[in-house]
Order: structure tokens, then C-alpha cells, then sequence
């Protein structure tokens, strides 16, 4: 996950070459931060035992830039889906035309 933290690093304006140990700890900020969105989203969902997107949703739901960009980012990834479903449904036509 080292290289991907770095990457990360460098698109917000790091130098491309970061310190080892800049990468370390940023690399634990975010585990941990992820770890505690986890945990604090099973708590949420744990009267229903399943957990969902809108769990992470209710979680971050007063941070409105979070959560507007984590909207915009499901949305997408939906966007995507029924683009490569429909590609795909294309694609099985032309191998039944030949």
C-alpha cells in the first residue's frame, strides 16, 4: 500500500519522492482511520447484521464534502456498471450475429 499512499502524496502536492518514514505514518493514519469507520459502521449496523454502504453514509452524513464526493462516487461507480452491462449485452449480439 506503500506506493499507492506515495501516488496519493504526490496528487496532493507532496514531492514525488516522499520520505520513507512520511509514507509510514501516513500510511497508519489511514488504516487506523478506516478501522474506526469500520468498527463505528458495524456498530450502526449491527440491529440489522448486515452492512451497507449507508451505513459509511449516516456515518460521515455531517461532513458534507465527504459525503457529497462519496455520493458522486457511488453514483459513478453505478454509472459504470449499467455502461459495462449494456457493453456487455452488445458484445454477446455480435458473437450470436456471426
Amino acid at each position: 500500500m506503500e506506493g499507492t499512499v506515495q501516488h496519493m502524496m504526490y496528487g496532493f502536492g507532496d514531492d514525488p519522492n516522499p520520505l520513507p518514514e512520511t509514507v509510514t505514518l501516513i500510511e497508519d493514519i489511514v488504516v487506523e482511520y478506516v478501522t474506526d469507520m469500520v468498527h463505528k459502521a458495524q456498530d450502526v449496523a449491527s440491529k440489522r447484521g448486515k452492512l451497507l454502504t449507508e451505513d459509511f453514509l449516516f456515518l460521515i452524513r455531517k461532513d458534507l464534502p465527504k459525503l457529497n464526493r462519496c455520493t458522486e462516487l457511488l453514483s459513478m461507480n453505478e454509472e459504470l456498471k449499467q455502461a459495462r452491462k449494456a457493453f456487455e449485452v452488445d458484445e454477446e449480439k455480435l458473437a450470436s450475429v456471426d
